[in-house]
Parts: C-alpha cells; sequence; structure tokens
C-alpha cells in the first residue's frame, strides 16, 4: 500500500508532553509535514533549526472579513504573518471568517448576515490575494462547523467553497477541513469533489472526539479511496487529539491514506 497524498500532521495537538520543536522533528523523522497554530507561541529559531516541511499556520492573529475595520486589521495582521510564513517556508497560510479565541469561540460572534457582508468578504479577500502574490505566498480559507465555533461569519462549507470559487485566484485555496464538514453538512466525498478544484489542503479528524481516524464514524479509508478516484494528489494534514498514544494515532493516520 501506498499514501498518494502529501501527508502532515498538527504538531500543536500530539506529544503534548514534549517541546513543540521536539514533536516537528519527531514528524521529519517519520517523513510527514508539519502544521503548525500562532507563531507567537513558539521559538521560531528552534522551528528553523528542524528544518521540517511546514505545510500550514495560522495565517493572521487578528481581523475579520465582515467589516472595513476588521478587513484592515486583517490586512496588516495576514502581511506581518506572511513573513513569518516566508521565514519558515510554510506552504499556505489559513485563514477563517474572524478571529478565533479561548475554546474557538469566534471575536466577535455574529448572528444576522446578510448579502453585504458577502460582497465585502470577497474585497477583503481579494486584497489578501493582491498582498500574497506580492508577497509570493498563499492563503486558505478554512470551514468551520456551528458547534465548536459558533457565530463565525462564513464557516460554512458552502460559504467558503462560494467564496474562494468566485474570487478564483491561486493565491486563495480552500482548506477543506472534514471533521467541520462532518458536523456540519456531512456528505464529505460530495464536498470533496465539489471543492476540488479549489482545495489548498485536505484536514481531518474523526468525529465525535476530534481525535485519530478510526476512534469516531468517519469513514476515513473510504473518502481517501473516493480523493484518489478524483484524482487529488495534494497535502491532508490530520489536525487531531491522540485519544491515546501519539505515535499510535500518527500510524493510524498514515494507514487510513494509505491506498
Amino acid at each position: 500500500m501506498t499514501h498518494p497524498f502529501q501527508l502532515a500532521v498538527c504538531a500543536e495537538m500530539i506529544w503534548q508532553d514534549k517541546p513543540i520543536d521536539w514533536r516537528a522533528a519527531r514528524l521529519t523523522e517519520r517523513g510527514l509535514g508539519v502544521g503548525l497554530w500562532n507563531y507567537p507561541d513558539h521559538d521560531l529559531a528552534k522551528f528553523e533549526a528542524v528544518g521540517a516541511n511546514y505545510t500550514i499556520m495560522n495565517g493572521y492573529l487578528e481581523g475579520r472579513l465582515i467589516d472595513e475595520d476588521g478587513a484592515e486589521m486583517l490586512l496588516k495582521s495576514a502581511r506581518e504573518t506572511a513573513q513569518v510564513g516566508k521565514r519558515l517556508g510554510v506552504d499556505r497560510l489559513n485563514l477563517h471568517g474572524t478571529g478565533l479565541g479561548d475554546g474557538g469561540i469566534p471575536i466577535p460572534t455574529h448572528g444576522a448576515f446578510y448579502p453585504s457582508m458577502m460582497l465585502r468578504a470577497r474585497d477583503t479577500l481579494n486584497r489578501i490575494c493582491d498582498m500574497a502574490e506580492a508577497e509570493g505566498v498563499t492563503f486558505t480559507l478554512e470551514n468551520l462547523n456551528p458547534l465548536d465555533h459558533p457565530g463565525c461569519p462564513f464557516g460554512a462549507t458552502a460559504d467558503v467553497l462560494e467564496l474562494v470559487s468566485s474570487i478564483n485566484r491561486p493565491q486563495l485555496r480552500i482548506n477543506l477541513d472534514l471533521y467541520h464538514t462532518q458536523i456540519g453538512e456531512g456528505d464529505l466525498v460530495r464536498w470533496c469533489e465539489a471543492c476540488l478544484p479549489w482545495i489548498g489542503e485536505v484536514q481531518v479528524a474523526d468525529n465525535p472526539g476530534r481525535c485519530e481516524p478510526g476512534t469516531g464514524e468517519i469513514n476515513y479509508k473510504g473518502v481517501a479511496r473516493a480523493l484518489t478516484e478524483l484524482g487529488y494528489t495534494g497535502p491532508v494534514g490530520m489536525e487531531a487529539f491522540a485519544k491515546g498514544d501519539s505515535d499510535a494515532a500518527v500510524d493510524a493516520f498514515v494507514e487510513a491514506f494509505s491506498v
């Protein structure tokens, strides 16, 4: 069996008793890419010393898509983060509809949505793309589920697809998080097919629990076969906690995406 995808694991979520640079080195030893969250939490020099393939990192620290003040904050933060991404050689810088606080709660939360918000979001993301083109980096927009992230604008898979496909620029791709899609919409294979032309990365965790494949209800072997049949050979990242042993969790992920 082989794994035709570019496999990576979020270092923030496994081996949590070990230093983060140790985790990055361990994943690199295993031939896997390394996903990160917020760079100010860590010593960048240690990450540089590991020499890992950093596949994805949070692409901003503050800001939001749907209003002018939020857009200005997002652009400033994303521009600063792009410099860090270039320093570490990060493949993709990740965005959400708004900032996320403790426990993933959006800052601020939003209840009602209006067509003007979609227009503002497109304008903001086009400005992000202009900056990304000048800097030579790529951003992704991630879908989020409404239970873990209530009130997040443009969290639904359908909203992310509408935004990224309507902008249709190589500097902006979809970070298709199938854990979130499962909770928000289900029907994973058809969402993979719909998003396929714009996918920058597929992220996975099982549900419930947000642990490695095989611990919940999602048939990730079936998803892997479907992605292969669709011709997808891009990045697949495990953004999941280890239910028990972290090495076993990584093994389970690699096995699930070996076809």
